[in-house]
């Protein structure tokens, strides 16, 4: 078989695809969001109301002001967690509401 110069694997003509439509970030967002719960614990995925990503600044609205303090003190642990379980900075700080 002869391989031509312009032979693309799959995952590299998804990579260029994600990448030209400027897709990554938000695919990278979207993997944050989704390991939320996994990264804080169930009780506190619970207590989530919603999710807001917006200049790298993740917006987490809660339905507990004592849990919404008891985060505030743990905000850079949880923005590391997060950034780790991706395995990129794609946030840069937490705001709780």
């Amino acid at each position: 078989m002869i391989k031509r110069e312009n032979d693309y694997t799959l995952k590299q003509v998804i990579e260029q695809l994600l990448k030209a439509y400027k897709w990554d970030d938000r695919l990278d967002e979207a993997r944050l969001k989704d390991s939320w719960e996994k990264v804080v614990g169930g009780i506190i995925g619970k207590h989530t109301t919603g999710m807001v990503i917006r200049k790298k600044i993740l917006y987490v609205s809660l339905d507990s002001s004592a849990l919404r303090n008891d985060l505030m003190m743990s905000r850079s642990k949880i923005v590391n967690m997060l950034n780790d379980e991706v395995g990129k900075k794609v946030i840069e700080d937490i705001v709780f509401r």
